[in-house]
């Protein structure tokens, strides 16, 4: 799963360039400004007002920033997933630094929308229902019986 800011013209390029070389159709997205985003920001012990962060969940266990985005390139196969092996040689501080730079920047640079992306019909599946807490924290890999 991949939690993104909705409302950024950056980040929604991110998520189609994704959607195009996931063939495999592993991934989800919910916008982190969805009741649903929210909800697991708030699992993983994140400030959910904190929109200038990618996070990527996959079995309960998350990224942020510049190893989210890794974890994304692992999972599309080659030739992504080798480009995210070299990039792992990087310190994640230096990542991380050109990562929040791109992120304080985006609007500025790319603009952004007035309201979250809404998905075309032919890739509303790809998209968790960001009102549906309960389904996006299990898709995530989250107990959704206890509460913590």
């Amino acid at each position: 799963m991949v939690l993104f800011d909705g409302v950024c013209n950056l980040c929604n390029a991110s998520v189609n360039w994704v959607i195009d070389r996931d063939h495999g159709k592993a991934f989800r997205f919910v916008p982190l400004q969805t009741p649903a985003g929210r909800a697991i920001v708030e699992r993983i012990g994140r400030d959910p007002n904190e929109l200038s962060t990618l996070v990527a969940v996959e079995a309960g266990e998350h990224s942020i920033r510049s190893d989210a985005a890794l974890r994304v390139g692992r999972r599309l196969g080659p030739p992504w997933s080798r480009f995210a092996a070299a990039a792992r040689f990087l310190p994640r501080p230096v990542r991380d630094l050109g990562y929040r730079f791109v992120a304080a920047s985006r609007y500025r640079v790319f603009g952004k929308r007035a309201a979250c992306r809404v998905p075309t019909p032919e890739l509303q599946s790809r998209f968790l229902d960001g009102d549906d807490i309960v389904s996006a924290l299990s898709t995530a890999g989250f107990d959704t019986t206890a509460r913590t």
